[in-house]
């Protein structure tokens, strides 16, 4: 083949590197027009290829719009641009001889060594299969092989032996703090080893299945995606994160339609009747002005199991947003129901232990440890109706799976009568409702009722269903 021949065809695989890129982070809810893109194409002609760290970094600088998307942009990048093909040339998979010197390498916090260590690891490791449809690579197993966690109290005695450190705890006080700040680096190290193998592992599956399909099913999705049903601690503690972020946003959207309220309707009959002295023209829209009154917001929120996360995210979301409403007050349950919007606000300071000092302090139980819609719903109805009125819009968060007792329909059913708005947010799927325990179609009968999975899908119904 000629060398413009070559040329067109690298220009070509070039094209379709980048428009693949593109549309695998489309496809992970990344907004990016056609500007971006071009501008990304410009960035790859002033970088070139030669270094694929300045390549990334001026991606993503034309690309991403926040610092959110970061995390699903590394991992479709390296598999758009990978550092290479194919498994490494030097290394064996022998596990006793690769932990001595990922021991040393974590010792030296040396990144390059990492790197070419989680390649060895996966190519001698990590193989599975020898059909073409097999993935034929898995982070997971080299990583339960190799076991780089246990890893740490070597790291730290070869890193103490290197510096001349002494004995753990040997400084008093100040040893003690130093020792914690060395191990929290050397978990570090060792999570960052661990990206390394996944990335690795992904590469070289989608050498074989496509980068397409794994861009579109091994990604990991970002904090707003993610389902809460199945969020883990990490992805919670990210989400928390983005609360305030997100409120902003939220709020900001709150006061434009307050704005857009506040200017009123046209008032059709009025119009009309003014227009008879301009022969029926309507010259001088009348508008039907409205004063927008704060409203009130009630939440009961399940804080049961898994559903925990959902209904922790969602209060402080709320409590984000506190100065949008005259009232808020906020109630938590599993079978009893107790007010906790005092302990919300002081979870403003340590968001990731409210939903332990709800469940210390609030009296969220009875005869047993399982929910009870119906048993908690009756009681706020009893206790609590009060709080309750025409100008209240009251969210209930939770799954509706009542352990296939009384889902108590009659206390829903007079409490949406006195509120102005009523709905009910299930963070399950919408084709789960209805079975096995779940009463969501019951409730589903008398108020509102949207699924709502993930942080993008709340933070829409927010600004939708919020009153103004």
């Amino acid at each position: 083949m000629s060398t413009g021949a070559d040329a067109r065809a690298g220009l070509a695989d070039l094209a379709d590197r980048l428009t693949g890129l593109v549309g695998a982070l489309r496809a992970h809810g990344v907004r990016i027009g056609t500007g971006e893109t071009v501008d990304a194409g410009r960035a790859i002609e002033a970088l070139g290829l030669a270094e694929r760290e300045p390549l990334r970094e001026g991606l993503a600088a034309t690309l991403l719009h926040g610092t959110g998307q970061r995390a699903v942009f590394d991992q479709v990048f390296d598999l758009y641009f990978p550092r290479g093909t194919g498994g490494p040339e030097t290394g064996s998979g022998d596990r006793d001889e690769l932990r001595e010197r990922l021991a040393a390498a974590l010792a030296d916090d040396d990144t390059a060594l990492l790197r070419q260590l989680a390649a060895e690891a996966v190519n001698g490791l990590g193989g599975y299969g020898s059909s073409p449809g097999s993935d034929g690579w898995s982070s997971y197993q080299t990583l339960d092989r190799l076991r780089p966690q246990t890893l740490l109290a070597r790291v730290r005695a070869d890193v103490r032996a290197r510096d001349g450190v002494g004995g753990r705890g040997g400084g008093g006080g100040d040893g003690e703090f130093t020792d914690r700040l060395l191990d929290d680096e050397i978990r570090r190290r060792i999570e960052a080893f661990r990206g390394m193998v996944a990335a690795e592992a992904r590469r070289r599956v989608a050498e074989r299945r496509g980068r397409d399909e794994i861009a579109r099913r091994a990604v990991a999705p970002s904090a707003d995606r993610v389902d809460f049903l199945f969020a883990g601690r990490d992805q919670l503690t990210e989400l928390r994160r983005t609360v305030q972020p997100l409120a902003r946003k939220l709020a900001t959207r709150l006061a434009a339609r307050r704005r857009r309220a506040a200017r009123g309707t046209i008032d059709l009959r009025r119009t009309l009747r003014g227009s008879l002295s301009t022969g029926g023209v309507p010259m001088r829209p009348v508008l039907r002005r409205r004063r927008p009154v704060r409203p009130e917001l009630v939440l009961l929120c399940d804080v049961s199991g898994s559903v925990s996360g959902f209904s922790d995210f969602t209060m402080l979301l709320v409590q984000a947003l506190h100065d949008q409403f005259s009232k808020v007050r906020v109630f938590a349950f599993v079978n009893r129901i107790d007010e906790v919007t005092g302990l919300l606000e002081h979870g403003r300071a340590d968001p990731e232990g409210l939903g332990a000092r709800i469940r210390a302090e609030a009296t969220l139980t009875g005869w047993h440890g399982s929910s009870d819609y119906g048993m908690a719903l009756g009681e706020f109805a009893e206790r609590y109706g009060a709080a309750v009125g025409p100008r209240t819009t009251v969210f209930v968060l939770g799954d509706a799976r009542t352990n296939n007792l009384d889902p108590n329909l009659a206390a829903v059913r007079n409490l949406a009568r006195q509120a102005r708005r009523f709905y009910w947010l299930n963070p399950e799927q919408r084709s789960l409702w209805g079975t096995g325990d779940s009463a969501a179609p019951d409730y589903a009968e008398l108020v509102e009722m949207h699924e709502c999975r993930t942080a993008r899908q709340l933070s829409g119904l927010i600004a939708r269903l919020l009153p103004v």
